[in-house]
């Protein structure tokens, strides 16, 4: 689906708006103990998190989003949460794949810029990324949430095969109670 030129200097505006809103701090913990019902959330606190300054923009997913990536110490161990802001009116069915990019990405900037995670030891460990992804689009987001899910003869295997699951915040229609 072409997006007409109006679109596309429209979603830019928005994705810097939502992009500079949840740079604070306040507002990203607030947006995660609203939306986002697992235990661990309540063990997020403002003064643990620490925006990591830098933007992810893969090669062939340009101008259609906006990041945020946050370092939270967690119950004594790094987490990263990579916020993906999609604010685009169609739903990216590669939306898992698209995750696995720019998780692999963050890593690789970390295990670059991070002296510790740099050392090949035994107890080497890469954080935990939570990737979530905000949608405010006009469709129901229908798209895959696991990774799994997108390879082809995926039944077939067990835990052979890598997966991981998004969370998934669809502003639209939050709260409404949709049986499909």
């Amino acid at each position: 689906m072409e997006s007409t030129p109006q679109e596309d200097t429209l979603h830019p505006r928005h994705d810097t708006s939502y992009r500079f809103l949840l740079s604070s701090k306040k507002l990203f913990v607030e947006l995660l103990r609203s939306f986002i019902t697992r235990g661990w959330v309540q063990d997020v606190e403002e003064e643990q998190v620490e925006e990591i300054p830098h933007t992810f923009i893969l090669q062939d997913f340009k101008r259609q989003e906006a990041d945020l990536v946050y370092r939270v110490k967690l119950k004594g161990r790094d987490v990263i949460f990579y916020l993906l802001l999609e604010l685009q009116s169609s739903v990216d069915y590669r939306m898992p794949y698209r995750l696995l990019l720019y998780q692999v990405e963050i890593w690789r900037y970390l295990l670059h810029h991070n002296d510790e995670l740099a050392t090949n030891r035994k107890t080497f460990q890469l954080p935990a990324i939570v990737p979530i992804v905000l949608y405010n689009g006009k469709r129901k987001w229908r798209a895959k949430r696991q990774f799994r899910e997108l390879l082809a003869g995926e039944a077939l295997f067990d835990s052979e095969l890598l997966n991981f699951e998004y969370l998934l915040i669809d502003v639209v229609r939050y709260g409404i109670d949709d049986p499909t």
